[in-house]
């Protein structure tokens, strides 16, 4: 696998307009959860459905780890990978990422009222 992955809900609209996202900025590959290999599924946490995955060669990142290394690998602009950078070096900030990305996955059905997609499982049932 040398491509990375972002393994996501694909049954989250929010969810998968951000997939959708990154992927369109960067070289990530998107994996849904309904589609994941038996060999991937190995690599992911036992809770893997409770949030999103970057998975490389070396490493397996859940949650605002994920995101955090999505937004490193977009092509977005450096300031965003200045800011990520300059965050990481403080020790409260992981906690702060990963209860911010709770709140976020919390609340994805309102934040899909302004930032959604339809989900691929819908998009194939649409297109019988």
């Amino acid at each position: 696998m040398s491509e990375p992955i972002l393994v996501y809900d694909d049954d989250c609209g929010f969810c998968t307009w951000w997939a959708e996202f990154f992927a369109a900025q960067s070289d990530l590959r998107l994996v849904g959860f309904r589609d994941l290999t038996d060999e991937l599924r190995e690599r992911l946490p036992d809770d893997y459905e409770e949030c999103a995955h970057l998975v490389t060669d070396d490493e397996v990142y859940s949650c605002g780890a994920a995101v955090d290394e999505a937004l490193l690998r977009a092509d977005i602009g450096d300031p965003v990978n200045d800011v990520v950078t300059f965050l990481r070096q403080f020790e409260d900030y992981e906690q702060y990422r990963e209860r911010t990305y709770r709140w976020i996955a919390n609340n994805r059905d309102r934040l899909g009222t302004y930032l959604s997609t339809t989900p691929p499982a819908r998009r194939e049932s649409s297109d019988r």
